[in-house]
């Protein structure tokens, strides 16, 4: 069977399924043998589930044949990051320590898969304990640095490493990611995929791994922003077993969200310390998008402590979180050797710190509904650089960079949805990408956005070399 089919959007996908031109069970077939293939060059997978993907398939084909369609996510395959349970089978959360924790339940999002007929083939990498220990290096996971597909020289991006790889080599067609402070964006950049951080409470976490109860999001990555909205239109809404989730589920309709050109701010020094391919593969994206779009250069960004507080919150809830690990002392297992150390000091956090970086959430949210009455979306790169090397300590890669406005840390904070796209290539032929911000439940203008992008260029096609 042809690799590229991994390759498709979902939409071509569904249709080839239903003509019957491929089958649930092939489409299976094919993603596993990749994943058994390339997954283990990218240390991409912790798992593929071949018994139980194959017969999630042959269920799904059996409906099918019968005429009982659940959307058009019935037959495809997909990943999860290993943070999510899954009923019966290890969820190690990256991490030496967890490496045969098993669980008697699936999370939310994997029951809401399978509701909608899609495969789950494969537990994929990630970041040990979704690097709320303050990792500094990529070499931070069990199964070793998530190596990205477009050079394996570098770093596919954390935490979500393994869902941005699998994607961009087309092991799977989508996956599900995390984000804290940047773990679906990042990787998404990294890897040249398309990644939906959702708003915050939009789906739900039951059965996730715990790093920061008020920041933590899961979303999904893809090939395309339309993918993207497919799936988070699944996974959304209420859920009992979860009270931070919304009841207000993701719908996608064919409605579009503008009734005139949509409104972009460019924060002021966005682009200014930015890799100069980065900054020109953003020059030439934003005049592609001011031929459907108002954009407005150098807007002012509000003059908060986004990246103090969110260390801290993350810091505080973090340690919290894997209390009964650091006190155990078992920490020395976990393979990045900062990870070691760093929770001795990070469980030292004052409560008075902690309480004050919780308090300026407040007017944060209020300076972001001020921005948002003038605009529909902010746009700046996702990242300042591409990937960094897979064997060099963060501390001393691109020490010329300089990250523009805070607006990862911003949108956690806030509880901001972000869309992020592929926009070209820079230094070492890895990817470049831009992201879009919007105000809370604003993912449908957010993929909107994405799909006119797409729609006039073609950055997220392209293929790895080696895939």
């Amino acid at each position: 069977m042809d690799d590229t089919l991994l390759f498709k959007p979902i939409r071509e996908l569904a249709a080839m399924l239903r003509r019957r031109e491929v089958s649930p069970v092939e489409l299976a077939e094919l993603s596993l043998r990749r994943l058994e293939t390339v997954g283990p060059k990218l240390n991409a997978v912790v798992r593929t589930l071949r018994d139980h993907a194959l017969l999630e398939a042959r269920e799904a084909e059996r409906q099918l044949a019968r005429g009982e369609v659940h959307g058009l996510l019935h037959g495809i395959p997909y990943g999860v990051k290993d943070l999510l349970a899954t009923r019966g089978i290890p969820t190690t959360w990256g991490a030496a320590p967890y490496r045969n924790q098993v669980f008697d339940y699936d999370a939310t999002v994997v029951e809401r898969l399978r509701a909608a007929g899609a495969v789950l083939v494969a537990k994929l990498s990630m970041v040990e304990l979704a690097g709320g220990m303050g990792y500094d290096h990529a070499d931070a996971a069990f199964n070793g640095p998530g190596l990205n597909p477009w050079n394996p020289s570098f770093w596919a991006g954390g935490s979500s490493s393994g869902p941005g790889a699998a994607v961009a080599a087309g092991l799977v067609p989508f996956a599900i990611g995390s984000e804290t402070s940047g773990s679906i964006l990042t990787p998404s950049a990294f890897c040249g995929v398309t990644g939906l951080r959702p708003t915050y409470g939009r789906v739900s976490r039951h059965g996730a791994m715990a790093l920061s109860w008020t920041l933590d999001k899961l979303g999904p990555m893809a090939r395309t922003a339309d993918d993207s909205a497919l799936v988070l239109a699944a996974i959304s809404g209420r859920d009992r077993r979860d009270e931070t989730a919304l009841d207000q589920a993701f719908t996608y309709t064919e409605k579009p969200p503008f009734a005139r050109r949509p409104r972009l701010a460019v924060p002021k020094g966005c682009v200014e310390g930015a890799q100069p391919e980065v900054r020109a593969a953003f020059e030439a994206a934003m005049a592609v998008l001011g031929k459907s779009c108002d954009v407005a250069r150098d807007v002012e960004w509000p003059d908060l402590p986004w990246s103090p507080a969110v260390s801290t919150i993350v810091a505080a809830e973090g340690t919290a979180a894997f209390i009964d690990l650091i006190e155990s002392g078992r920490v020395r297992e976990l393979r990045c050797a900062s990870d070691h150390v760093n929770p001795y000091s990070k469980v030292m956090t004052p409560a008075v710190d902690y309480l004050q970086a919780m308090r300026a959430r407040k007017p944060m949210k209020r300076a972001m509904a001020v921005l948002f009455e003038r605009y529909d979306a902010v746009v700046t790169p996702t990242r300042a650089t591409v990937a960094y090397p897979a064997d060099v300590p963060f501390a001393q890669v691109y020490p010329d960079v300089k990250s523009g406005p805070a607006t990862i840390a911003a949108g956690n904070l806030c509880g901001l949805p972000a869309l992020a796209v592929p926009i070209g290539f820079g230094a070492n032929a890895l990817p470049v990408s831009m992201a879009f911000l919007g105000a809370p439940l604003a993912e449908r203008v957010l993929v909107e956005l994405g799909k006119t992008w797409q729609s006039a260029t073609d950055w997220h096609t392209k293929r790895p070399p080696a895939a």
